[in-house]
């Protein structure tokens, strides 16, 4: 039973950092990259639709993004969708084809995204922490029905603690690289 608590706070843990590393991919380094419009979604017919659907983006070059948009009659909604989203990009259409510059980033900008993924660390961080209360109440559930012993108690939630700390280093290990990322460009 204590087996099945902690395999399932292992991966509920595994996942909490593979979100932090997708949430954090997606703030800009200076590089263009297709991901960084991931989040984008458009207004089409009346039903919110992830870009990626619409159109197919793709790096020009280092700089720009190049998106081709499928149905010609959504490339006025699509930039207003990029303008309005939080990235602080200004599209510009070419009939079927949107260009996405990326602007160079500045000393006071690169320090605000470390701000925002620092936040993001920190979220990932409160989730990790959230499936050690959880596995931990579990298994103070099983003491109380004396399913088990306090022996047994004691050692699931030092196994329990030893893996928080596994993953928390993992999200501290991440967050170093992209600020280190983020300072580099």
């Amino acid at each position: 039973m204590i087996n099945e608590i902690q395999k399932d706070a292992q991966e509920r843990m595994g996942k909490c950092v593979e979100s932090l590393k997708s949430q954090i991919s997606k703030v800009r380094t200076g590089r263009a990259s297709p991901s960084l419009l991931d989040g984008i979604v458009v207004e089409y017919y009346g039903t919110p639709t992830p870009l990626r659907q619409l159109a197919n983006v793709v790096v020009e070059d280092s700089r720009t993004l190049a998106i081709t948009v499928f149905d010609r009659s959504m490339s006025p909604a699509i930039e207003k969708a990029i303008m309005a989203s939080d990235l602080g990009l200004n599209p510009s259409s070419a009939g079927t084809v949107i260009r996405v510059p990326l602007p160079a980033l500045t000393e006071e900008r690169r320090k605000d995204l470390i701000k925002v993924v620092r936040g993001d660390a920190e979220q990932g961080r409160i989730a990790v922490r959230n499936v050690r209360r959880d596995a931990n109440d579990k298994v103070k559930a099983l003491l109380k029905d004396k399913e088990i012993s306090e022996d047994d108690d004691h050692r699931s939630q030092d196994d329990v603690q030893k893996m928080t700390d596994l993953f928390i280093k993992k999200i501290d290990d991440a967050l170093a690289a992209k600020e280190k990322e983020l300072m580099d460009f």
